[in-house]
């Protein structure tokens, strides 16, 4: 019974990924067509080529995308076997088939290239996000740089694609100018900020650290007053030498300034140290 319920949520988390994938891949598609190629700003990666050969050659986008990625395909294929490649591929079909079919849409000014950097970097980062969520890439300089990678292992990944794509961007300065190139820094930054975010949660809270000799009464109020768990953690101060514990606490936002009123209200002298929580999952938060 548990074999069958473990294979029907497989099932339903492959295909989530799947649509994932496919809606990430046409928004970021609908970016590339409507945005970055309207205005002459190159990103990186094969969609940036696809732009400069549309720019110099007259090539369609989505021609230059598949006819790129095809040998790169094959090499992968050879390299790293048929595992490394299956997800990757529908992604990068979905891009080239989004390429196609969506039709040119002139959505920003062309003159306006701080709003078609940000509204491009902001749609592209969702696309992206989507898709690296479902454990996938869309081809491109990710598939390039994990191939180079494997014959120069002393560079990592994400080194090998910094190089790649910023050789891509001076292309495209050389094609369309350095005042473009520049906006599209500006896109790529925005780019990453949303889709580490999609990635990496967008519900903020803040961990605090709390020293006191008036640890338990402290925690009991938090539990009380505020309704949230407190861990107590084994400390020793390496000056004194003496054990205490320390309380560890995780709450919202709008909660920090009552945590912080309330512990100053039973020792003033406390030691508190806020950080931010990038994404909490569990009782009282998001749940799994």
């Amino acid at each position: 019974m548990k074999g069958a319920i473990g294979a029907v949520m497989t099932k339903r988390t492959r295909a989530r990924d799947y649509l994932l994938m496919i809606a990430g891949s046409f928004i970021m598609g609908f970016a590339i067509k409507n945005i970055y190629d309207q205005a002459g700003l190159v990103t990186g990666g094969v969609s940036g080529v696809a732009i400069i050969m549309k720019e110099k050659l007259g090539l369609p986008l989505w021609c230059t995308n598949t006819a790129l990625n095809i040998p790169l395909f094959l090499i992968a294929l050879k390299m790293k076997g048929w595992g490394f490649i299956k997800r990757t591929i529908v992604a990068t079909g979905a891009l080239s088939l989004s390429l196609y079919i969506i039709p040119e849409i002139s959505l920003i000014p062309g003159e306006d290239l701080l709003l078609t950097a940000l509204f491009g970097g902001l749609i592209s980062g969702v696309g992206t996000g989507m898709v690296f969520m479902a454990q996938s890439t869309t081809g491109g300089t990710d598939m390039l740089a994990a191939l180079i990678q494997k014959k120069m292992p002393h560079y990592t990944i994400a080194q090998i694609m910094q190089v790649l794509d910023a050789l891509v961007v001076l292309a495209g300065a050389a094609v369309f100018g350095i005042r473009s190139a520049l906006y599209a820094l500006i896109a790529i930054y925005a780019l990453a900020r949303v889709s580490d975010g999609l990635l990496e949660g967008l519900k903020f809270s803040k961990m605090v650290l709390i020293i006191s000799d008036r640890y338990q009464t402290i925690a009991e109020a938090i539990m009380e007053e505020m309704s949230r768990g407190v861990t107590g953690l084994d400390a020793t101060g390496m000056y004194s030498g003496e054990g205490r514990q320390m309380l560890c606490c995780v709450v919202s936002k709008k909660e920090i300034s009552q945590l912080k009123e309330l512990v100053r209200s039973f020792d003033g002298r406390a030691f508190v140290i806020v950080s931010d929580v990038r994404e909490v999952l569990g009782e009282g938060f998001i749940e799994y």
